[in-house]
């Protein structure tokens, strides 16, 4: 089906080729270091080498060819050749500009940059039901790591006990992965959206923030909760209530054929009426999937429009520098008419 897609697009003598290792993966649910795949208007053959030939050949039943490639220079342009392309579409945003040249250099036919991306992106937003259910296993392998986490946060224990103890639950727990390097940071070090753990040690009265999330099956999921530890201040309490109720404004309005820019206004909003859109430091969300960020984007610069399929984060924040920070994220599907909120766990303010 995917791959029926991208066929339509194309005329006699035109091809795209995939070379980017995630869109490999995309088109061919097969998950390798190496291979090429070349769709016409008519055929589609997926090229890899011996390391990897047998497994594509027993997984790959989505495309027409699985075959086994020689050096790429060679095998490529003899392919095209024999396919009679003139005109080939590639990747410009996932490759480096040396192998787009060197694919310039090597292929009998006219190599451009311009239709692959948008094309690939528009078909990956659209998140088929196989899709949603990986991501949604990701998903509880994280929530399942959050309530086991609230049991292991206690005084004295490092930021950077937490982050190996989160990731070391998910990967015990059925994750093929890591979304991403895990954030797990206390105190003064929350006012950094993307900080780094150290080795400091939480201790009574902290915020403490933990971004993370888990892979399976190629599909990544992504959440944010901030806890406290033992008590919290007056300004800690309504920092967070503010960062909930922006989460929550943001997510009330979610639906297919929204401008993804009014999403990120309705969080901004929130929290410049209540005194602190000067500590809101980045974008209120991101497309989920095979990539941990990938279309749309809910930013107020954003131009994408919302649409059935999507996969996004609505993840608002506050980062006081000096101080302390909240983040609070959830992923939400969007359906035919509103959305789905895929994050099951709690996220009102919780003290341990």
């Amino acid at each position: 089906m995917k791959i029926d897609r991208m066929q339509s697009q194309l005329a006699e003598g035109e091809a795209f080729l995939i070379i980017s290792q995630a869109n490999r993966k995309y088109f061919t649910d097969f998950d390798s270091s190496d291979g090429y795949l070349i769709i016409t208007a008519d055929r589609s053959i997926f090229y890899t080498d011996g390391r990897y030939i047998e497994a594509a050949q027993a997984k790959i039943r989505n495309c027409g060819d699985v075959l086994s490639v020689g050096r790429a220079k060679e095998t490529l342009p003899a392919a095209f050749k024999n396919l009679g392309i003139k005109t080939v579409y590639t990747e410009a945003g996932s490759l480096p500009v040396a192998v787009f040249e060197k694919l310039r250099e090597i292929l009998p036919a006219a190599v451009e940059a311009k239709k692959t991306d948008g094309a690939v992106s528009a078909l990956r937003r659209e998140k088929a039901e196989y899709e949603k259910e990986r991501i949604i296993k990701a998903q509880r392998i994280a929530e399942a790591a959050f309530e086991h986490i609230l049991t292991f946060i206690k005084p004295g224990v490092t930021e950077k006990e937490i982050r190996l103890e989160l990731e070391f639950f998910m990967l015990r727990n059925g994750a093929d992965g890591l979304s991403f390097e895990t954030i797990a940071v206390s105190g003064k070090n929350t006012s950094m959206p993307h900080g780094v753990p150290t080795d400091k040690k939480v201790e009574s009265g902290d915020f403490i923030t933990m971004d993370y999330g888990a892979l399976v099956d190629g599909y990544h999921s992504d959440m944010t909760r901030t806890v406290a530890l033992g008590s919290v201040t007056g300004k800690q309490a309504e920092v967070y209530e503010t960062v909930l109720g922006a989460q929550k404004a943001c997510l009330d309005i979610l639906a297919p054929g929204l401008p993804c820019a009014d999403a990120d206004k309705a969080a901004r909003d929130y929290i410049e009426k209540a005194g602190f859109g000067e500590y809101f430091t980045h974008s209120t969300g991101h497309g989920v999937g095979i990539d941990i960020h990938e279309a749309p984007t809910l930013s107020k610069a954003s131009e994408d429009i919302l649409s059935r399929g999507d996969i996004v984060t609505d993840e608002p924040g506050i980062y006081i520098p000096g101080e302390f920070g909240v983040r609070i994220e959830d992923m939400v599907f969007i359906g035919e008419t509103g959305c789905e909120n895929l994050t099951k766990c709690e996220k009102s303010l919780i003290i341990l």
